[in-house]
């Protein structure tokens, strides 16, 4: 992997708090390569995956070496639609996943077998008073995920400095 180095707590948390603003996030699920994967043994291992924070260029590289999608073609995919993503970014939730199935399905009695995040590509961009709403709250991070089932999903929220 092209100059993905060791990423600590402290640069995830840095990056959450937009003070990395230069820098991307890569979460890839522990399903979604095999351990000897470049990426398992960088970064900050979180439940179920990996997250690295690494500087843009580097990131976006690393990001499409990984899943083999352009990063920026993914995330414009993925705003098209909303869902959750984890504040920390180890996982979200599908938005697809039906909250009235039937727990009784093909997926072995689980609905959410199928809908498990396998990466999120995600940055912080500064404050900027003039665009408003969300920016004009402070520096705002944006996640964009791809689950299991094959759905893209985006999500934005104001970066937490007291993190």
């Amino acid at each position: 992997m092209r100059g993905v180095t060791t990423a600590g707590m402290d640069d995830l948390t840095a990056f959450l708090a937009g003070e990395q603003l230069d820098d991307v996030a890569i979460y890839v699920a522990e399903t979604f390569f095999d351990g000897d994967h470049p990426l398992s043994s960088a970064g900050i291992a979180v439940d179920g995956g990996v997250v690295v924070v690494v500087p843009g260029e580097t990131g976006r590289e690393a990001f499409a070496d990984s899943t083999g999608l352009d990063p920026m073609a993914f995330a414009k995919r993925a705003m098209e639609r909303t869902g959750e993503i984890d504040a920390e970014l180890a996982g979200g939730t599908c938005p697809e996943v039906d909250p009235d199935a039937d727990t009784n399905d093909h997926n072995g009695g689980n609905e959410t077998a199928d809908h498990h995040v396998e990466f999120i590509f995600a940055f912080a961009e500064a404050e900027n008073e003039e665009v408003g709403g969300l920016y004009a709250e402070g520096d705002v991070i944006h996640a964009y995920a791809h689950c299991a089932c094959g759905a893209d999903f985006s999500q934005k929220w104001v970066a937490d400095r007291s993190a």
